[in-house]
C-alpha cells in the first residue's frame, strides 16, 4: 500500500489529530502487516504457545503468525478467542474503574456481535454480575450466541434490539459499553476494503447515528453508572467531539483513565469540555486504530422496572434434582425451562432475567442444560462448553488432533472404546461436545451448522 491508496482528504483530515505522526502512520500501513493476537479463556486456562503478552491486557497474547485457527481445537473449545490488541484496551479500563467486586454489577455490551468485546467484560466483570449483550442486527445474533457459548459462563443474557429498546429499562445497567457503528479508518491496514467506504459525508453520518444510539441508551445508565464509548475510527468528529456533546447535552463527567507512556497510547482531550479519550495509531501501538473513553453519569435515574416472574414453567422438584446433579454448586443456579429443553442462570440474576423477559427479544440466557428423556438427561451442546458442569456426571473420551478435527468436521471417528452412553469429547483436557458411545458405533453430536466446511488445516 503506498499513500495514493488512502481515501481522498483522509490523511489531510488527520494532520491536526492529537498525537498523530503521518510518517510513522503511512509506513505502518505500506510496511507493517495486522500483527495476530488472542485473549486466553481465563475460565479454561489452556496452554498455549505466544510471543509476548499485550500491555493494556492480561490475558492478551501475540502470535508469531497467523495459523489457520479452524483447525486448532482449542478455538473450538473456547480457550481463546482471537481479538484485534488494541480492542482489548475495554479491559484496562473495566478493571480501572471497577477496582473491586463487593456489589454485584450489570453490564451492557449493546453493540455485541462477533463477541469479542462481550468474551472481554465477561472476563473482566465478576462471576456474580451480570452481562447482557445485544446485538441490533438480526442476521449477526447467531455467531454472538456462538462466541459465548464457547466461552462458557452462565451470567450471560443475549438480545437483539434497537438501542431505543433499552429505554424502557431506566436505570438498569451499572456500565454500558457502546463500540459505536463508525467510519471505520481504524481498521484500514487490517481490513483496505474499508478505504472504498471511508467519506467525510460518510464520517458526518456515523457522528449522527452515534449520537442518537447515546442519547437513546442514556436513561438505561444507572447514577453513578459508567459509559464506556468506543470507535475504530480516527475522525475528531466521531470521538472527541461525541464526547463534547455527551457532557454537554447530558449530566456526565470524563474520567482519566491511567496508562503506562511505553504503550504508545496517545492520551487526548476534547475541545469545549476537556473529556479524557485515548487515541491507538498502527505504528505507534502494536495494533489497529482505536478510540476509547469512559464518563460517569451523575444524573439521578428513575428506579429501574421490576416485575415477579412470569414466562417461564416452573420444573417439578424430581427433575430439578436430576438435571442438578450435572453443574458444580447446583444451590448457585435458578432452574428453568423453556418449551421442552432446561436451562439455569445464577441464581441471583433470576430477577433481572424476568425483567429484561418483559422488555426484550431475548436470544440466550444463562447455559441450556439439555432435555430429559424419563430420568435421562439428553445434554446440550452449551452444556458441554460451560465451565460449571460437573464432569464427574459423565463420560469423557480424550481425541488427538486428527480425531478432534474429525469430531469438528461431524464426521465418524474410529475409537476403540468400551464405555457406552453419553461422553463429552475432549481435546487434551478441554471439551468441543458431544457423542454417544454404542457398542459398535459413535454417534457423533456436534452441533450440524457449526461443523468445520474448509480444507488445508495447519497448527497453532
Amino acid at each position: 500500500m503506498n499513500n495514493q491508496h488512502f481515501p481522498a482528504n483522509f490523511l489531510s483530515s488527520l494532520s491536526g489529530e492529537p498525537g498523530f505522526e503521518s510518517e510513522n502512520f503511512i509506513s505502518a500501513h505500506q510496511n507493517s502487516p495486522s500483527p495476530t493476537s488472542i485473549r486466553l479463556n481465563p475460565f479454561k486456562r489452556p496452554t498455549i504457545k505466544t510471543d509476548g503478552r499485550v500491555p493494556w491486557c492480561a490475558d492478551g497474547f501475540y502470535l508469531n503468525t497467523r495459523p489457520s485457527f479452524t483447525f486448532d481445537p482449542l478455538f473450538h473449545a473456547g480457550c481463546y478467542y482471537v481479538q484485534e490488541a488494541s480492542s482489548m484496551f475495554i479491559d484496562h479500563i473495566i478493571k480501572t474503574i471497577r477496582p473491586t467486586h463487593d456489589d454485584a454489577i450489570k453490564v451492557l455490551d449493546l453493540c455485541a456481535a462477533p463477541g469479542g468485546k462481550s468474551t472481554l467484560i465477561n472476563s473482566a466483570i465478576g462471576g456474580n454480575d451480570l452481562l447482557v449483550a445485544n446485538e441490533i442486527i438480526k442476521t449477526r445474533v447467531p455467531v454472538l450466541c456462538d462466541n459465548l457459548n464457547r466461552w462458557g459462563t452462565p451470567n450471560i443474557i443475549v438480545s437483539n434490539n434497537d438501542p431505543k429498546d433499552f429505554g424502557r429499562l431506566t436505570g438498569f445497567f451499572d456500565m454500558i459499553l457502546v463500540d459505536a457503528p463508525c467510519s471505520g479508518s481504524g481498521m484500514f491496514r487490517k481490513d483496505p476494503d474499508a478505504m472504498n467506504e471511508w467519506s467525510e459525508a460518510n464520517v458526518n453520518l456515523c457522528h449522527q447515528r452515534q449520537e442518537r444510539i447515546l442519547a437513546d441508551i442514556y436513561p438505561a445508565l444507572n447514577e453513578g453508572g459508567y459509559l464506556i464509548y468506543s470507535t475504530c475510527s480516527y475522525s475528531h468528529q466521531e470521538n472527541e467531539d461525541i464526547l463534547d456533546w455527551l457532557c454537554s447535552e447530558f449530566d456526565m463527567e470524563s474520567l482519566r483513565i491511567p496508562i503506562n507512556k511505553d504503550w504508545g497510547i496517545v492520551e487526548t482531550q476534547s475541545n469545549q469540555q476537556k473529556a479524557w479519550g485515548y487515541r491507538f495509531y498502527p505504528g505507534q501501538v502494536k495494533g489497529e486504530g482505536l478510540f476509547a473513553s469512559v464518563l460517569r453519569k451523575r444524573e439521578q435515574s428513575d428506579q429501574p422496572p421490576s416485575f415477579k416472574a412470569k414466562g417461564y414453567q416452573k420444573l417439578a422438584m424430581k427433575e430439578i434434582d436430576i438435571i442438578k446433579e450435572y453443574l458444580n454448586e447446583p444451590s448457585d443456579f435458578y432452574y428453568f425451562k423453556v418449551n421442552d429443553e432446561w436451562l439455569a442462570i445464577n441464581k441471583e440474576h433470576k430477577e433481572s432475567l424476568d425483567t429484561l423477559q418483559r422488555h426484550l427479544y431475548i436470544k440466550k440466557s444463562g447455559v441450556r442444560l439439555g432435555k430429559l428423556m424419563g430420568n435421562d438427561l439428553i445434554p446440550d451442546y452449551e452444556l458441554a462448553l460451560s465451565i460449571h458442569i460437573n464432569k464427574d456426571m459423565v463420560l469423557q473420551t480424550e481425541l488427538n488432533h486428527s480425531q478432534a478435527i474429525q469430531y469438528l468436521r461431524r464426521e465418524n471417528i474410529d475409537l476403540n472404546i468400551n464405555s457406552k452412553g453419553w461422553s463429552l469429547m475432549n481435546f487434551e483436557g478441554h471439551a468441543l461436545g458431544w457423542a454417544k458411545l454404542l457398542p459398535n458405533r459413535i454417534n457423533n453430536y456436534y452441533p450440524k451448522e457449526m461443523r468445520i466446511l474448509s480444507s488445508a488445516p495447519t497448527s497453532l
